[in-house]
């Protein structure tokens, strides 16, 4: 009986057919966008899908990007363990969604960029583009081995599926059509992966409501179990998720992910008009509130059923994040090809984030590595040299899944690492865009003391996690379940971090308990405050940047923020038909001159 414990079903025919059936239609859609595109094989196309994108399914690609299946295993976890406070998440992406589609979109848009590293080298130097697509590749690939591997074990653990059958089948299937279809493929697949992943958590909702007696029943066991009480408004940056941290911490973390990420900032440069490029951020807001949403409920669902017998305490699963997986082959067993819909959901959210990644990866590397020196590659070349980097990145994703074995709960760590390294890169954006007197060597030595910074305080948190009293694990019981030999108590399962302490409690240093127990949520903050101080106080210390030779686009312009629907379509087509590589700066703010000569022109023309 479900919630009381013991061994569950495991994956019947049906359940293989259906998911076997799923993950081929969405590879199929790939490919279909491949073969339809096939005529069509130069580097925008590939890249950017020929820039002729709508918001829609843009909107829907920018979503499943990240809510991979790191975020179908993991947030209901998360809500289980820790209550429905991962909900207010929702504030932090409306901040994000306002912030990028406002001050970045419209920068990258009239820059006609395709990498978005290509910001750096315009209005700082070529070294600082390249460590930033360098600390880009490293995070990507670390992140993506993460999300390969987490839920490939999870479910293995549960179901049965063999473990590196699978992670190397999800590479396979990605790298296939990655490599024939490019953007477009990719976009048009997490569009069906995306609803494939928000009906498993239907599914899990309206069967533990059923066995429940309702949604109402479920609210009110969450209620008493502590699990609703998501508004805590303690100002101390050491607990794990308060209010403050994820409203301020978590807007700028997400800021740091949709803003400057290339996975994120290739699809809305793939839109048609700025105007598609900005309203694709806010359908994305919907997208991320109806699948956090969902997420969370199905997290409280998942309470409500072993209020009473905690799976993990029981002895019943070996790690927190086969919870959902048990939950699933629990309740749904009885209903043939249902748990093969949710191993569906969740290795689609694998296969839209592992796209988009190998995708992206392959953007910057041809842009800003191979492009700028071999400038002679003819199209037919480049587009080979696309499909075996896709080929390249794949089996490095797969990879990496190994390093990602080793660092622990799949959500917090996924996040800690966008924050370690994110953070930073978006300080020396920030510098850049709003600050017309910092320089390359100001921007340089922000970035690494804020990269020190967020490296000393996260891999500290890794080794020293934070103990109980800041991370608050919620209690569980065993009192219910069926082999509990005469149990009968209530604990706080050790839920505390993303890794156990790897040495005794009596020899942690004195900042274990303050600098490393830092939330996680903060990382992205302190990269980016220190970058953007530092890097302001060594650009005027190094005599600052000449405001003549500075090109008056690389800067965030009040029009920008005013512009939305008002920016015509012709405008926005004469961006796109001048790539950024038409502005040859290859020095520190060296040629934005030839750009202001040719302004003036323009407007002599337009007088006479």
């Amino acid at each position: 009986m479900a919630g009381t414990g013991g061994p569950v079903a495991t994956f019947s025919v049906w359940d293989y057919v259906v998911f076997a059936g799923i993950i081929l239609v969405a590879a199929g859609i790939g490919l279909f966008q491949a073969i339809r595109s096939r005529k069509e094989t130069s580097n925008a196309e590939f890249l950017l899908g020929g820039r002729q994108m709508t918001a829609v399914p843009v909107a829907m690609s920018l979503t499943a990007s990240f809510m991979s299946g790191i975020t179908v295993i993991g947030t209901p976890t998360e809500a289980y363990r820790f209550g429905a406070a991962f909900w207010i998440f929702g504030f932090s992406y409306a901040v994000m969604s306002a912030v990028t589609a406002e001050i970045f979109v419209p920068l990258f848009y009239r820059l006609g960029i395709t990498s978005a590293y290509e910001y750096l080298e315009m209005r700082f130097n070529r070294p600082l583009r390249i460590i930033g697509t360098s600390m880009y590749i490293v995070q990507t690939s670390l992140y993506t081995g993460m999300v390969i591997y987490a839920p490939a074990l999870a479910l293995n653990q549960i179901t049965g599926l063999d473990l590196w059958g699978v992670l190397v089948a999800t590479g396979a299937v990605c790298i296939l059509y990655c490599t024939l279809g490019g953007l477009k493929a990719v976009i048009w697949t997490d569009v069906i992966q995306m609803v494939i992943m928000l009906a498993g958590f239907v599914a899990v909702i309206a069967r533990g409501a059923v066995l429940q007696g309702g949604l109402t029943k479920i609210w009110e066991d969450a209620g008493r179990g502590g699990r609703l009480e998501a508004f805590d408004f303690d100002p101390d940056p050491l607990r794990r998720h308060t209010f403050w941290t994820i409203v301020v911490g978590g807007s700028v973390m997400w800021v740091s992910i949709y803003a400057i990420n290339q996975s994120q900032v290739q699809r809305y440069v793939s839109c048609r008009t700025l105007g598609h490029a900005k309203m694709s951020l806010y359908v994305n807001l919907l997208g991320l509130w109806v699948t956090v949403s969902l997420a969370v409920f199905a997290g409280l669902t998942m309470f409500s059923i072993y209020k009473d017998c905690d799976p993990l305490a029981n002895g019943d699963i070996g790690t927190q994040d086969q919870l959902l997986p048990y939950l699933v082959m629990d309740i749904l067993s009885d209903y043939p090809g249902i748990p093969g819909l949710f191993v569906a959901a969740a290795y689609s959210g694998t296969l839209s984030t592992v796209s988009s990644s190998i995708n992206a990866l392959v953007a910057v590397t041809v842009e800003d590595f191979i492009l700028p020196i071999c400038k002679n590659l003819t199209e037919k070349q480049v587009s080979w040299m696309n499909m075996g980097l896709s080929v390249f990145f794949g089996a490095l994703c797969i990879g990496m899944a190994g390093v990602a074995s080793v660092m622990g709960s799949v959500l917090q760590a996924a996040l800690s690492i966008f924050g370690m390294i994110s953070g930073p890169l978006l300080g020396l954006y920030l510098l850049g865009m709003l600050f017309r007197t910092s320089n390359a060597t100001g921007g340089l030595v922000g970035m690494i003391l804020g990269l020190l910074l967020t490296l000393w305080v996260g891999i500290g948190g890794q080794i020293y996690p934070a103990t109980a009293e800041k991370t608050l694990p919620l209690p569980i019981s065993t009192a219910g379940c069926n082999n509990t030999m005469g149990q009968n108590h209530t604990t706080s399962a050790p839920w505390t971090s993303a890794l156990p302490p790897t040495s005794p409690p009596h020899v942690r240093p004195p900042l274990a308990d303050s600098w490393y127990s830092l939330s996680y949520l903060y990382f992205s903050l302190v990269g980016a405050v220190t970058t953007v101080v530092c890097g302001l106080l060594v650009s005027v210390i190094t005599g600052g940047c000449k405001q003549e030779e500075i090109n008056p686009d690389l800067f965030v312009k009040m029009s920008d923020i005013i512009c939305f629907s008002s920016c015509s379509k012709s405008e926005a087509s004469d961006v796109t038909e001048k790539p950024a590589t038409d502005f040859d700066l290859k020095a520190d703010n060296s040629t934005p001159k030839d750009f202001d000569l040719m302004s003036k022109d323009a407007e002599k023309a337009t007088k006479l």
